[in-house]
C-alpha cells in the first residue's frame, strides 16, 4: 500500500515426531526440521520486518546439561542472521570432525537448536520498539525442566496493565511495553501452579482453559515448556490467523496456509485452520490433541489479512483479492462515464496488483458485453474490417507508476525532504494522452493519504491526465486497532480527518468538544470500553461525502486536474471475504470491550494533542 502500515507477526511452531536417526536415513539430513523451520520463516518474511527468534527444545537430556536455547535478532535480516549464526556452529563443528554429520545422537549434542520443539517467530512490532529484547520468544526459566516456558505470537492485548495489577506485579519500563510479558507471567503462574497440583505432569490443557479468557485481544500464541510439551492457541473471535498440518513425521503451525503448503510441499486440504477458541496440544511423545479450551465467540477473523497482509499465493486469499478489485467495477464504470476508449488502468503499489486484476476482469466483462451488443445491431451491416476492429479492442492498461527502490527520503528539513518524496515514484512518459485520458490507478488500501498527495499524484500529474481516480480495494479506514496492527492514533487516519473537516464546514465542530467530555465523563466512572463514543463523528456524514474530502485533502495545492477517491464499500468487502468479516478498524464494530477503551482513548488524546498510542 502507498500508505505503508504494520505488517503482523509471523508464528512458526515445529514437532517432529520421530528420532533424528529417521530424518538422515529418510531424508538425507538431522538437520530436516531446522531446514524446514528456515523455510518456514522466510514464507512468511513479508509478515515481519523488525526482527526474528527461534526457541529450541531438546528431549531427554540428561540432567545438568542445557535442554531449552533460544536465539534473536534484531538485524536489518534478522531470519538470515539467526540461521547463520546456527549453520556457523554446524560448520565448527563439522570442520575437523566431517563424519559426525552421520551421527545424530553426537550432532543433537553438539547443536544447541537441533531440537525436538522449534518455534520461531517473526517481528513486526506494534509498539515501535526495534531491538533484539522486543523479539519473541519470551523465556521464563526454572530449575524443574516442567517449569521452563517459551512463548512467541502475532497478537496485541488491550488489558496488559489489568494483568499486572492482577498479578500483583508493578511493571518495570520494558514490561509495560511488551503484551507478551505480560501474558507470560500469567501463563507461567498457572504453569506452575499445575505442576505443583501434579509434579512432572502439569494439565497443559487446563493451564489454557485457565489462562485464555483472562485476555483481551486478538492472538494466535505458540509455547514450549521444558519437558517437551508444546502448544498453540488462538483467541475466541479468530482474530489472528492460524493454521496446522500433521503428518507421521512432524506437526506444524504457522500464521499462514500458504507458507506450510510451500515449505512442506502438501496440498490445501491437508492445511487446517486452528478455529477459534481452539488449542493444538503436543504431549512429550509426540501425541496430539486439538480441543476447544475456550467457548468460541462470534467470528471477527482479520479482513486485513486478506486484503493486504497474508501473501497472496494462497488460492483463496488470491481470488478474494481480485472479487476486490471486481467488485469496485460498476462505482468506476461510472465515474469514468463509461468511457473505456479514453481511460487507462495501472496499480500502485505491486501488492495490488492482484485487486487490479479483479478490476481489469470487470473492465473487461463489461467491454464484451458492449461488442456483443454493437455486433448484434449492426445485422448484416459489418465488413472483415470493422468487425475485427470491434473484437480486438481491449482495456487500456499500462505500468504508469513505477517504485525507484533507489530513492531515499533522507533530507529532514520539511521543503527539501517534500521535493524528494514525489520523485519515490517515477511516471512512465507516452503513456497517457494529455487532456484525453483519465488515470485510473488501483491501491490496497488509503491510511494517512500523505504519500498520495506528496508523491502519488503529484507524478501522475506530470502525464496531463484529464482526471485522476484512486481507488482503495479497503473501505475507508476510520477507527484504531488494537488487535495487532500498528494502527492506534486517530489523526492519522485521513478518513477521520475529512470527516472532522465536514463538521467545522457545516459549523458543527461543537460535537467533537461534546464528545470528548462524555469521553472524559466515562473515563472517570471507568466505564469507557462500554460505547464506541467516535461513531458519532461519522454519522454527520456519508461514505460519500468523506471520500469527496479525502480527495480535496489529498490533491496538491494548485493542482487543476480533478482527482476522485473510490473505496470499497463494507457489503463488498464481506462479499469478497466471508470468512474474514473482522472490520472493526472500519466500522468501529469491535469484537471485544477493549476496543471501544482503545478508541475512546485515542480520540481523547487526539482532542487534547497527544502524539501517543491509544492503549
Amino acid at each position: 500500500m502507498s500508505d505503508p502500515i504494520k505488517h503482523e507477526c509471523g508464528l512458526a511452531f515445529i514437532r517432529l515426531r520421530k528420532s533424528f536417526s529417521h530424518y538422515l536415513k529418510e531424508y538425507g539430513t538431522v538437520m530436516w526440521g531446522l531446514n524446514k523451520l528456515y523455510l518456514l520463516m522466510e514464507k512468511q518474511h513479508n509478515r515481519g520486518q523488525d526482527g526474528a527468534g527461534v526457541a529450541a527444545i531438546k528431549l531427554n537430556v540428561e540432567p545438568g546439561h542445557p535442554f531449552m536455547h533460544r536465539i534473536r535478532s534484531a538485524q536489518p535480516q534478522a531470519i538470515a542472521s539467526l540461521f547463520q549464526n546456527i549453520a556457523e556452529e554446524v560448520n565448527e563443528l563439522t570442520k575437523y570432525n566431517p563424519d559426525i554429520i552421520n551421527h545424530p545422537g553426537l550432532m543433537k549434542g553438539h547443536v544447541k537448536f537441533l531440537g525436538e520443539l522449534l518455534l520461531g517467530h517473526l517481528r513486526y512490532g506494534t509498539q515501535g520498539k526495534n531491538n533484539s529484547e522486543f523479539c519473541h520468544p519470551f523465556l521464563k526459566r526454572h530449575t524443574i525442566s516442567t517449569r521452563n516456558l517459551a512463548l512467541a505470537g502475532n497478537f496485541n492485548l488491550v488489558n496488559t496493565e489489568e494483568l499486572f495489577t492482577k498479578l500483583g506485579i508493578e511493571p518495570g519500563p520494558f514490561q509495560k511495553q511488551s503484551d507478551l510479558a505480560a501474558m507470560m507471567e500469567i501463563v507461567h503462574k498457572h504453569l506452575v501452579e499445575a505442576d505443583e497440583a501434579a509434579p512432572a505432569k502439569p494439565n497443559i490443557k487446563q493451564v489454557l482453559k485457565d489462562v485464555i479468557p483472562q485476555f483481551d485481544g486478538g492472538f494466535s500464541v505458540g509455547g514450549v515448556t521444558g519437558d517437551g510439551v508444546g502448544f498453540v492457541f488462538r483467541d475466541p473471535h479468530g482474530i489472528r490467523p492460524c493454521y496446522y498440518y500433521v503428518d507421521d513425521d512432524v506437526i506444524v503451525a504457522a500464521s499462514e496456509r500458504a507458507a506450510i503448503r510451500t515449505a512442506f510441499n502438501v496440498g490445501e486440504n491437508a492445511v487446517k485452520e486452528l478455529m477459534p477458541g481452539n488449542a493444538l496440544i503436543v504431549q512429550e511423545d509426540g501425541s496430539f490433541e486439538i480441543d476447544e479450551v475456550v467457548t468460541p465467540k462470534e467470528r471477527k477473523a482479520c479482513s486485513f489479512e486478506r486484503i493486504y497482509f497474508s501473501r497472496g499465493s494462497d488460492e483463496k486469499i488470491y481470488k478474494e483479492r481480485k472479487a476486490l478489485g471486481f467488485n469496485l467495477s460498476e462505482q468506476v464504470l461510472n465515474a469514468i462515464n463509461f468511457d473505456l476508449k479514453n481511460t487507462i488502468f495501472s496499480y500502485i503499489p505491486n501488492t495490488a496488483e492482484v485487486a487490479f486484476l479483479g478490476l481489469q476482469k470487470g473492465m473487461q466483462m463489461y467491454l464484451n458485453q458492449i461488442k456483443i451488443d454493437r455486433i448484434l445491431s449492426w445485422g448484416k451491416d459489418y465488413d472483415e474490417e470493422k468487425l475485427s476492429e470491434m473484437i480486438n479492442r481491449r482495456i487500456r492498461v499500462g505500468k504508469i507508476a513505477i517504485k525507484d527502490v533507489k530513492m531515499r527520503t533522507f533530507i529532514t528539513e520539511d521543503a527539501s525532504r517534500n521535493e524528494m518524496v514525489q520523485h519515490v515514484y517515477d511516471v512512465t512518459y507516452g503513456t497517457v494522452r494529455p487532456g484525453i485520458d483519465t488515470i485510473v490507478v488501483i491501491d490496497d488500501s488509503i491510511v494517512r493519504g500523505t504519500t498520495l498527495k506528496q508523491s502519488i499524484i503529484k507524478m501522475l500529474a506530470r502525464l496531463k491526465p484529464k482526471k485522476i481516480l484512486i481507488l482503495s480495494s479497503a473501505p475507508q479506514i476510520r477507527y484504531p486497532d488494537c488487535y495487532g496492527i500498528d494502527m492506534s492514533k486517530m489523526g492519522d487516519f485521513i478518513a477521520f480527518n475529512a470527516a472532522v473537516e465536514i463538521l467545522k464546514d457545516r459549523g458543527k465542530e461543537q460535537l467533537l468538544q461534546d464528545l470528548w467530555q462524555k469521553c472524559k465523563d466515562l473515563k472517570a466512572e471507568g466505564l469507557l470500553h462500554t460505547e464506541n463514543v467516535v461513531q458519532q463523528i461519522y454519522k454527520s456524514s456519508t461514505s460519500t461525502e468523506i471520500s469527496y474530502k479525502i480527495a480535496e485533502m489529498i490533491t496538491p495545492k494548485g493542482l487543476e486536474i480533478p482527482v476522485q477517491v473510490i473505496f470499497q464499500s463494507i457489503e463488498d468487502l464481506h462479499k469478497a471475504c466471508p470468512n474474514n468479516l473482522g472490520d472493526w478498524y472500519f466500522t468501529g464494530n469491535y469484537p471485544t470491550s477493549g476496543g471501544n477503551r482503545v478508541v475512546n482513548q485515542a480520540f481523547m488524546n487526539y482532542m487534547e494533542g497527544k502524539n501517543e498510542r491509544g492503549y
